[in-house]
Parts: C-alpha cells; sequence; structure tokens
C-alpha cells in the first residue's frame, strides 16, 4: 500500500506515484466518482506532450466515452465534460503565446477540476496561465517526481513564483497518496529492477594533455591535426568525454561490454533505450551496435534485421520512429538518445535502460528510468535492467531539488521541458572545440549487481547477494523449519500471510525469482532453495514426482477419482501453487472432463481430499 497524508492547500491535491503505477488510471476513476456524486462539472486533463494527450484519450473514453474529448485547433469540445488539452494548443505554452484560445472559449473558472499531468515539469510560468484563471477548480497535480524549488535571490520573479510556483510541496502541500518505485515492484505492479554497475577505466583518471597529444588529436569538425598541445585543456575528465573529446576506442568497448550483456541474458534483439550525450554520440553507439549485431548474426547463421539498432533524438525527427520501437517486435530494437525517450513515451516491453550519459538531475534520472518500469504481459517482461556505465544509479533516493535559473518561458523545441527554468545540470552546450582521439586502452569493470528495494523508506539499489540474504533472514525468523515451511505452504491464508510479511519486510520472493531466472519454479520451491538449501524441482518436474511417487495413492481410488486428481495437480504446471486455488478449478474442461466435483465425492470431501493432494505433491 502507498502512504496517505492529510491535503495541504484548499483546493489543491498532490498524487505522487512511480511512473507505470497509473497515475492516469486513478484520474480518471477519481473523476468518475466525483461525477456520479455530482461534484464535477467540467474537468480539463492538462499536459504538454502530443504523446501525453493521446494515452490520456484513451484512458478517459474507456470510462467518459464521448464525454471525453481531445481540444485541438478550432474545436473547443465544449459540449464534453472531460476536455483533455496541451498547453500547446490553449496557446500558453510560451511567453509570446496570447493565450487567445483558452481566453477566447473558456471564461474564469469554467473548470471544476484540473488535473496537471507531470506537474513537475509543467504549469509553471506562463503555462500558469491556465491555473490563475481557474483558481476556483480542484486542482490535481500528477508527478512520479514532486519538484522541490531553490531560489537563489529575491527578484520580481521569485516573488510570482510564491503564488504560482514550480515547488510542487509548496504550491500542493505534502502528497495526500504516495506510491514508490520500490513499493510497486515489491506489491507486483511494476516490473522489478535489476542493476548492473560497470566503470570505465579512463572514466576514473581522467586523460591528461600528454596522453592526448600523444596519440595525435584530430578536430572533430574538420578532421584538421591539431597544431599544438596549447589548443588542449589542462585535463579532460568524464564530463569532458563525448562532448569536448570524441573517444572511438571508449565508445567500441562500451558497446562491446553492453552487447555482451545483452547476449548472455536474452540475446540482442532486447528493446533497449541508451542515453547518450549527444547527437553524435548517439550515432556512433547506433553505428558500432549495428556493426557487432551483423557480424554476431554472420557468427551464428543468423539473418539480421534491417533496423537493429538506430538513433531516435529530436534533432534527427526521432518522434516519426517511436511508434516502431513501442509497436515493433521484429526490429528496431535499440534506440541511442539523448533526451527524446526520457519521459512521456510508454514502451511496456522495453527491457533495458543504459546510462552512457552522465546524470546530475535526479527528477531527470527517475523519469528516464520509468521508461522501463511497466510490466508487459504480451512479451512476457516481468523484469528490466539498468545497465549503468557512469554512476547515475547513485541518485536513486536523492530529493528532486532544482534551482531556478532562468526567466520563465516556453518550451524550445527539441529541449526538455525542464530546461526553460531551471538548472538541472544536465544541458551539454556545444563547446567551442571539439577533438577526436585514439589509441587508448580501455578496460571495463564489473562493479557489482543490483536490486531495487527499500532503505529506510527510500528506493535504493541493493546488492543482489544483500538483498537474497535478508529475505533468508526474514524467512527463517518466522519459519525456523523446511518442515514447518511445508506446513505452512499447504494452507492458504498461511501462505499468504507468510508472503505478505516477507514483502512488507521490503524483500520480495518474487523479485529472487525473477533474479535468479527461476519462472519454471514456483515460489515454494524458490524459497525452498533460498532458505532451506533443498535441491528446487520444476513444476514440471515436480507434477511428475508426485504422479510417479504417489501412484500407490491415486490407485486406491475409483479411476475417476484418481484421473480427476491428476487433472488438478496438472493445474499446477502451468499457475503453480494458486492454481490449485483457484476459484474455476472445477470449470476448467480438463477437470470436469476427468469427472470434476462428484469425481472428488466418491472417495471424501473434495476440499480434504484437495488438501491431502497438496501435502503430497509438496512432500518431495
Amino acid at each position: 500500500m502507498g502512504r496517505c497524508q492529510t491535503q495541504g492547500e484548499p483546493g489543491r491535491v498532490l498524487l505522487t506515484l512511480a511512473t507505470g503505477a497509473g497515475k492516469t488510471f486513478i484520474a480518471v476513476n477519481l473523476m468518475k466518482r466525483l461525477s456520479d456524486a455530482g461534484q464535477m462539472t467540467k474537468a480539463l486533463f492538462l499536459c504538454d506532450r502530443d504523446e501525453l494527450r493521446t494515452q490520456a484519450q484513451g484512458d478517459f473514453q474507456n470510462v467518459f466515452g464521448a464525454n471525453a474529448a481531445t481540444v485541438s485547433a478550432g474545436k473547443p469540445q465544449k459540449n464534453a465534460r472531460i476536455l483533455i488539452a496541451t498547453y500547446q494548443t490553449l496557446g500558453v505554452d510560451s511567453e509570446d503565446g496570447d493565450a487567445s484560445f483558452l481566453t477566447q472559449h473558456y471564461p474564469d473558472n469554467y473548470f471544476s477540476h484540473i488535473i496537471i499531468d507531470e506537474c513537475h515539469r509543467s504549469a509553471w510560468g506562463k503555462w500558469s496561465e491556465v491555473l490563475r484563471r481557474n483558481t476556483n477548480a480542484v486542482q490535481i497535480g500528477l508527478t512520479a517526481t514532486p519538484r522541490e524549488l531553490e531560489i537563489a535571490e529575491e527578484t520580481d520573479e521569485a516573488r510570482k513564483d510564491q503564488q504560482i510556483t514550480a515547488d510542487n510541496l509548496q504550491y500542493f502541500g505534502e502528497p495526500v497518496y504516495e506510491y514508490d518505485i520500490a513499493q510497486g515492484i515489491e506489491d507486483g505492479y511494476l516490473a522489478a529492477c535489476e542493476m548492473q554497475r560497470s566503470q570505465v577505466n579512463l572514466d576514473e583518471t581522467g586523460l591528461t594533455i600528454e596522453a592526448v597529444w600523444a596519440r595525435n588529436p584530430t578536430d572533430a569538425r574538420t578532421g584538421a591535426p591539431i597544431a599544438s598541445m596549447e589548443e588542449l585543456r589542462e585535463l579532460y575528465n568524464h564530463t569532458s568525454f563525448e562532448n569536448r573529446i570524441l573517444l572511438p576506442d571508449r565508445v567500441q568497448a562500451m558497446c562491446e561490454d553492453l552487447f555482451d550483456y545483452l547476449l548472455a541474458t536474452g540475446g540482442p534483439e532486447q528493446k533497449t533505450v541508451i542515453f547518450c550525450v549527444r547527437d553524435s554520440h548517439s550515432d556512433a553507439i547506433a553505428t558500432e551496435l549495428n556493426n557487432r549485431y551483423v557480424m554476431w548474426c554472420q557468427e551464428n547463421g543468423e539473418r539480421p534485421v534491417p533496423h537493429y539498432a538506430f538513433k531516435c533524438t529530436a534533432a534527427s525527427g526521432g518522434q516519426g520512429l517511436l511508434p516502431e520501437l513501442k509497436g515493433s517486435n521484429r526490429d528496431y530494437f535499440i534506440a541511442t538518445t539523448v533526451e527524446l525517450l526520457s519521459t512521456g513515451v510508454n514502451v511496456p516491453s522495453l527491457r533495458n535502460v543504459v546510462f552512457f550519459k552522465y546524470m546530475q538531475s535526479p527528477i531527470l534520472f527517475y523519469q528516464m528510468v520509468g521508461r522501463g518500469t511497466r510490466i508487459d504481459v504480451s512479451t512476457e517482461k516481468l523484469m528490466f535492467r539498468i545497465y549503468d556505465y557512469t554512476n547515475a544509479t547513485r541518485l536513486f533516493g536523492q530529493s528532486f531539488i532544482t534551482k531556478l535559473t532562468g526567466q520563465s518561458g516556453s518550451t524550445a523545441t527539441g529541449q526538455h521541458p525542464d530546461r526553460d527554468w531551471f538548472d538541472l545540470g544536465e544541458e551539454e552546450k556545444e563547446p567551442p572545440q571539439i577533438i577526436a582521439v585514439d589509441g587508448f586502452d580501455v578496460q571495463i569493470s564489473d562493479r557489482g549487481r543490483f536490486v531495487l528495494g527499500t532503505v529506510n523508506g527510500e528506493a535504493m539499489p541493493i546488492p543482489v547477494a544483500e538483498y537474497e540474504a535478508q529475505l533468508v533472514e526474514q524467512l527463517q525468523a518466522v519459519v525456523a523449519t523446511p518442515g514447518e515451511f511445508r506446513d505452512r505452504w499447504v494452507l492458504r491464508e498461511e501462505r499468504r500471510e507468510l508472503l505478505r510479511e516477507l514483502v512488507e519486510g521490503g524483500r520480495s520472493p518474487k523479485v529472487v525469482q525473477l533474479l535468479r531466472d527461476m519462472q519454471d519454479y514456483d515460489l515454494f520451491d524458490v524459497l525452498g532453495q533460498l532458505g532451506y538449501n533443498w535441491e528446487p524441482q520444476t513444476r514440471i518436474l515436480r507434477f511428475a514426482t508426485f504422479a510417479q511417487e504417489q501412484a500407490e495413492w491415486l490407485k486406491g481410488m475409483p479411476p475417476k477419482s484418481a484421473r480427476t486428481v491428476q487433472a488438478i495437480a496438472q493445474q499446477f504446471v502451468q499457475a503453480g501453487t494458486d492454481g490449485l486455488e483457484d476459484r474455476q478449478l472445477f470449470q476448467i474442461p480438463a477437470v470436469t472432463q476427468a469427472g470434476g466435483l462428484p469425481a472428488l465425492k466418491l472417495v471424501g470431501k473434495p476440499s480434504e481430499v484437495l488438501q491431502e493432494m497438496k501435502i503430497r505433491l509438496f512432500a518431495a
């Protein structure tokens, strides 16, 4: 369960949920309840991107039908009760915007409720015109990363921001409901998150002038040799890499390392997003990965797909490739980007988020990680991985604090909305000189495998071995012996209480099942191996062992009864322990055809027969 707080400012509500946990779903159902209670007259769902508007349109229309409509140029949709609009459509997306569409069609306090999507980055500055004109409306902010703002100096702008401020907590008050990424993972609503940290040797040491000069550097723009050492910086550190200095050897080594990880975790054709330093870096990474993929296909007799790795940045028109990344399972596997894919893009099948760029902003980092958090049943995705080459995962657990540095203003095309008014420490301005140099020995070391879990109430990376050890400690504290574990497992309520205790203790058996790649095993065997060191059996093997070792017990029943027990036990192969307790168990064709409930009654009370079957199934 999430954490609830008392509402702060009257009429303003902040909901903080991890990406993928259902912010829009909650907003839709909240509006439905308010509508049914007669408390909502007109509502506005406000967002800053067409992608978000399209997603919200589908969610609202599933509940409200034609009463939910998208606002577009010339179509104010005043007959609908729920309007879904972008700031751009309303004419308040820039300082130059005259808000004419807003003022012409919607008088002051037209809306009884306004929902501000991704409120950490929108609704402020000129965009706040919508809120200022609807002061009587209940204003609901939705975000995964509620911003706190530091204003360094007293200015007219700063005083205005005391009224409509990008400090979410100051404006809305404390969230009335919080549900973070670690909670979502532990509860099974979000995909589990495994992290692989790696360290590049050059990033630790930096590059001296002497080391660069000795390798004949060139001007990356013109290709001309650098004329003298005086043109070089005193030291090139990791934040200069792929920005002020291009290092082809480093690109090659990092791509090789990542590609090897993909091969070890299911193969190269996995939906992946790589965050790069700038457009040229995205190009280099895509080219290198495509070359590696083609070589791998040749070595393994595979036919390469036409579009494997591709650059997907705002400057390159990457917006047009988003449908391919989201929808195709046959190509467009690896997107190299700068920030285009950092927010507002749902790719449920995304399995890997990769950091090849250095990060400073916790807000941007969490939004980027959020691209991978959704579970995708259609591709059997229950876990995603973060490959961290720049220590970006240190930002887990840090506060969402940014500094106001510029004047409130418009969203520049191709820039992240946070760029307009806040210093996130991410923007890489075009340097006056970019050099290129190769010939370095690049080594990448393994810095550990981690899982995202809860530490002192915060989502934090935990070493996998430590996470498992803590789960063992919790398990053995409540169930000391293997026999006691079996006894509790076969009792439905006892088992559920046991699992609930483990999850509430902050360590999830299902996460360990994914980390150990034990999806073919029931949680009974996952925990048995982990806590009591017994040899686990897959669900198929456990059923086969039951059929063999309990043959005499089954022979003692009428044939119909024995066939029915076996048909029920076989449900364990597909659905595990829960499948043996399904309410629809006796409506499953294989069970009814074997004899069903009447056949079990021939040998006793059906519930007692099923319980005995479970005891015998888990005896081995």
